[in-house]
């Protein structure tokens, strides 16, 4: 399994963060999605965990420009600056 770990400071409510996200998952049916997990930060922050089943699928989609579309549109305007990004292999421990 292959995914992405986004740390960000939010500016947005996580509600409309996770609706946005759900709307997503039902439209974009996007190959290989898997699931997402939240964390909030007590003091504004939010680590997001998004899991595919295969880096291809996940590549796939960071590369396609209607994800950059949507990303911009629907969730650049809840962030409170850049978003760290750390890609990589989900392992079960």
């Amino acid at each position: 399994m292959y995914g992405t770990v986004m740390l960000a400071n939010i500016k947005g409510s996580v509600d409309e963060m996770q609706a946005r996200v759900e709307r997503w998952a039902k439209e974009r049916d996007a190959v290989g999605y898997v699931d997402q997990r939240v964390l909030i930060a007590g003091d504004g922050r939010i680590v997001v965990a998004v899991r595919f089943d295969s880096k291809a699928q996940y590549e796939a989609l960071a590369d396609d420009p209607e994800q950059d579309k949507w990303w911009q549109a629907e969730m650049v305007p809840l962030l409170n600056g850049e978003p760290e990004w750390i890609d990589g292999e989900w392992q079960d421990v």
